[in-house]
């Protein structure tokens, strides 16, 4: 057969390369800045200035600098970005170069279209941008790991068809008779995260003029297809497409075959059929159905079963090639990140677990646990790949095996000293959360207490985020020297027969997978179908039963202004640190009853679009906060938390304070409510929206002054120095962050303590 000549296209790997270590760093640097306001809250203070004598700053003597970044430097913006340049930026930059260098060359063809390619890559990077934007401006829907509102999602779905549509074009193409593994998990990744995100980002936009869009779930329901979304983004963006790239580059860096060709299927199809169905473990104790809790803990056990028969599988192909590992950086980077792989896919199903998620949830146990994953698995794959390919990409050797060694050192010394310090403070918190005294009260009832027992592991953390991000800074300079030093290749020539055509049925004695692996459009359809099935079981009885989610009479509407106060509780990321449910524990209930005690029903929910359940307590639960705090209390903690709470580690919102509230789509909200989610909003409300509000807020200010006369006396002076032009409090956005605030928990209405045991 003659053989056929063609070029590989290395252009769109190194844009890839490129923008993996240029936005690795932006997302390193985002880490590491949240990890300092965790011990150094006053850092955007330091930064733009304060009022506050006892604090340094570059531009003392007032808020005003503070002020006009309108929060934009805020915890929970930095936090959202850093999670988003982490895991899209960083992570899927990292997949696409090694997926564009690793399909053409075990395809034996070019990629499909150079256009779509470069489509591809600016698509993406103009999405990055966007987030960036967006999230400083505030403009986010406050889901993890999905707060890029409908614009974004909509541009991320176009992107990720081109690349599907390139990517499955090109193995049409190939000139080999059956794809490789590392193609079984690119496939089943585009078809997965295809799913998730059209599933979970259904939104319906306040106009399709503006930013602003409520989820199509509320509640309950929101909270069981976000968390299906937001565990499986961590299985099939963080996890199958970087394992198709380790069955790829640490077989090519080791020079030894992949171990098991049979562990290698059995690892395929069970991780994608069993990792859809464990979403719900990161729900336990809450208000979603027992049988779906039940469900997300059993195949999280599961999942430990093909997790680590792909660990194996990596670090047995090692096999006779140990000695390498010492000289090769490259092998170094790959065996830690597989040992992480086995590391955290281990704690993962523990944490599922009812016995340890009543601990260790809502803890700093958990962010030591997903860095396990994200720093080493997913940074020390994707620098194991960077030295890999710079060498034979600009036809050269690695500029300094030192600094890349140094590298490696470096950032395994970050994991050690970011992970134990986040176990530490994570028993730590979950322990000193449930402590009682023997006469039935709270041994640590300030919250306080049990945040600041943790403020030196947090500190600890900070170095290991240093170590890490130094380690880091070493490969862009080893990667700037090896670019100069050598000689980049963009078109590599390469030559292989055709592939002849044979007949698409099932030969006499050809294994069934190896038939499977020469029909790529039927593997990518049961590749769907397995990831289908668990989705399909899981969220659509809760989402098509009313009677999952029972009503509770007493829940009303929000008010428009209560609306919009949560409209602000989402723009600030106030989700980040503070959770909105009770678990049905007696230190839960106890510690955030307020005045009216009761764990969280699901029929409380059913008007929050979306629902704000959170992922971590930094501060406390707010689902019981109505009539917890006078309102004047919640005024001055949002202009400095340390004056109302000592120690308090939660930053400045003196923007809130000075802003007027935008209530020019107050009435668009509302009707939006009422016309197309079916809450029920009389006619005379919509109707009497701004004398609604206006009431609501004149009484809450009313209430601030009886309580404060400082502050009282504060606004009276100021309106007699601005005259014409002062603002009243009334129309500032704190009133309406007040309102949201005092109305939680308070539909219902007991002074009975109740929990699971007691019913």
């Amino acid at each position: 057969m003659e053989t056929q000549k063609f070029s590989y296209d290395n252009g769109i790997v190194r844009a890839f390369l490129y923008a993996t270590v240029v936005f690795g760093l932006v997302g390193f640097l985002l880490g590491l800045t949240a990890a300092l306001m965790l011990f150094y809250p006053e850092l955007p203070e330091y930064f733009f200035g304060t009022d506050d004598a006892t604090i340094a700053s570059l531009q003392s003597g007032n808020l005003q600098g503070l002020i006009n970044t309108h929060g934009a430097f805020g915890f929970g913006r930095i936090r959202m970005l850093h999670t988003s340049a982490v895991i899209f930026a960083f992570v899927c930059n990292g997949f696409f170069a090694g997926a564009y260098y690793s399909l053409q060359r075990l395809l034996k063809t070019r990629m499909w279209s150079d256009t779509l390619s470069w489509i591809h890559f600016w698509g993406w990077q103009l999405m990055i941008v966007s987030v960036v934007i967006t999230f400083l401006l505030g403009i986010n829907t406050s889901k993890e790991y999905a707060e890029h509102e409908w614009p974004i999602d909509i541009l991320i779905t176009v992107i990720w068809v081109i690349f599907g549509v390139n990517m499955i074009m090109t193995i049409m193409n190939r000139r080999v008779r059956h794809i490789y593994v590392a193609i079984w998990f690119y496939l089943g990744t585009w078809v997965a995260i295809a799913m998730l995100h059209i599933f979970n980002n259904l939104e319906v936009p306040l106009s399709f003029t503006g930013w602003k869009s409520y989820s199509a779930y509320a509640g309950v329901k929101d909270a069981l297809v976000q968390w299906w979304y937001g565990h499986n983004a961590v299985a099939f963006v963080l996890t199958t497409p970087i394992l198709g790239l380790m069955y790829y580059f640490l077989p090519k860096a080791a020079d030894r075959p992949v171990f098991s060709y049979k562990l290698s299927i059995i690892h395929f199809w069970s991780l994608i059929f069993v990792y859809i169905w464990a979403g719900p473990h990161h729900l336990q104790y809450t208000a979603i159905p027992a049988w779906a809790q039940a469900l997300g803990t059993g195949f999280s056990i599961m999942l430990i079963a093909p997790s680590w028969g792909g660990m194996l599988n990596g670090l047995l192909t090692l096999r006779g090639a140990w000695d390498k590992v010492r000289e090769n950086p490259v092998l170094k980077f790959f065996v830690v990140a597989v040992t992480c792989y086995g590391m955290a896919t281990f704690e993962g199903p523990l944490l599922a677990t009812k016995t340890l998620n009543k601990i260790g949830h809502f803890t700093d146990w958990v962010i030591g646990h997903v860095h396990i994953g994200a720093l080493g698995w997913n940074g020390f794959m994707t620098f194991g790949m960077i030295y890999y390919l710079l060498p034979i990409m600009w036809r050269t050797k690695l500029w300094s095996t030192k600094l890349a060694n140094w590298h490696f050192w470096l950032g395994t010394l970050g994991i050690i000293f970011y992970a134990v310090p986040l176990y530490i403070a994570g028993f730590t918190q979950g322990l000193m959360w449930k402590q009682f005294n023997p006469d039935g009260t709270l041994l640590y009832k300030n919250w306080l207490d049990t945040v600041t027992a943790i403020i030196p592991y947090y500190q600890m953390r900070f170095v290991g985020g240093l170590l890490y991000i130094a380690g880091a800074i070493l490969m862009v300079v080893n990667v700037i020297g090896t670019v100069r030093s050598g000689s980049f290749q963009k078109e590599v020539p390469a030559e292989a027969p055709a592939l002849a055509v044979i007949s698409k049925k099932r030969k006499e004695g050809e294994g069934l997978h190896l038939w499977l692996e020469r029909t790529p459009l039927l593997l990518t359809v049961l590749s769907f179908v397995a990831v289908a099935i668990g989705g399909f079981l899981e969220i659509v009885p809760t989402l098509t039963v009313k009677e999952n989610v029972p009503t509770i009479a007493a829940v009303k509407p929000y008010s428009p202004l209560e609306l919009e106060g949560r409209d602000l509780y989402i723009r600030e990321g106030c989700n980040s640190c503070h959770t909105q449910v009770i678990r049905p524990f007696r230190d839960e209930v106890v510690r955030f009853n307020g005045k009216n005690g009761q764990y969280s029903k699901a029929g409380e929910f059913v008007y929050d679009r979306p629902f704000l359940w959170g992922s971590k307590r930094t501060g406390p639960d707010l689902h019981r906060e109505g009539g917890k705090n006078p309102s004047s209390w919640h005024y001055k903690h949002m202009l400095n938390p340390r004056v109302t709470s000592a120690g308090s580690i939660m930053p400045r919102y003196p923007w809130l304070i000075a802003r007027d509230l935008d209530r020019s789509q107050t009435v668009a909200k509302i009707e939006l409510m009422k016309n197309v989610f079916d809450v029920p909003y009389t006619q005379a409300q919509v109707d009497s929206v701004d004398a609604w509000a206006d009431n609501q807020a004149a009484f809450i200010v009313k209430q601030i002054y009886s309580e404060a006369a400082d502050v009282k006396n504060a606004y009276a002076e100021r309106k007699a120095q601005q005259g014409a032009d002062f603002v009243p409090l009334e129309k500032k956005e704190i009133i309406a962050l007040i309102a949201y605030l005092q109305r939680l928990g308070t539909d219902i209405k007991t002074t009975e303590i109740k929990t699971a045991s007691t019913q």
